[in-house]
């Protein structure tokens, strides 16, 4: 069954507490937190505290994605504010080895994240020691971009090769009930969606939407 991950980014920054226990209320899987820097990506958005906040109105595990240029320094800060997952970018650091490693020590779950350009490939040497692939499916940064066509293509070779592991494999940006089919046929486990889910208010009809259900 997949999982919806509804991006927080997309909600009412006022009412972050309000939020997360409705979509949690709505059938919500996990709640997914697109942190980062103005360096690794153009724009900024949250801190540990945030989370950390956050994390008194809900029971949903917190799926954490660094869009940073030094994943290290922020890994501690996030496992500690209350990450369950914490994803860092292949393209933002020299030793994936190291940071999954760092990752575990603090009980996270680790993820790897790879931009569209990143050939699917050079993900599968880490699949071993991973516990989840994000791929992403607009260029990372900002919300509202349109989905990429060749990402079904990406997930389906990520699928070969993840076949006999027990690595999921997630997918982030331009998410509508169109493209979620096509995600889902591919082999996607995860799926993450802010617009989609927040549109007009209804979080579990849009949610199960996605999942290819009506209420």
């Amino acid at each position: 069954m997949v999982k919806i991950a509804p991006s927080i980014l997309a909600a009412d920054s006022a009412k972050f507490g309000t939020e997360v226990a409705l979509l949690e209320k709505a059938g919500a899987d996990l709640i997914h937190f697109d942190v980062m820097d103005g360096h690794f990506v153009p724009n900024i958005t949250f801190g540990p505290k945030i989370l950390e906040d956050m994390k008194k109105y809900t029971n949903l595990m917190f799926d954490v994605h660094l869009m940073v240029n030094t994943p290290q320094r922020f890994v501690p800060w996030f496992a500690k504010a209350g990450a369950d997952i914490i994803t860092f970018h292949l393209e933002a650091v020299e030793n994936c080895r190291e940071i999954i490693a760092l990752i575990h020590s603090f009980g996270c779950k680790a993820g790897i994240s790879i931009k569209p350009d990143t050939d699917a490939a050079a993900i599968k040497p880490f699949c071993d020691t991973i516990d989840l692939i994000l791929v992403m499916s607009v260029e990372p940064g900002f919300g509202g971009q349109k989905f990429i066509d060749t990402t079904p293509e990406k997930i389906r070779q990520i699928k070969q090769f993840t076949e006999n592991r027990p690595v999921l494999i997630e997918v982030d940006g331009g998410i509508n009930t169109e493209t979620a089919k096509h995600c889902l046929k591919a082999g996607a486990d995860i799926l993450v969606a802010g617009t989609a889910v927040f549109a007009g208010g209804n979080y579990r009809e849009n949610i199960l939407a996605l999942k290819g259900e009506k209420i």
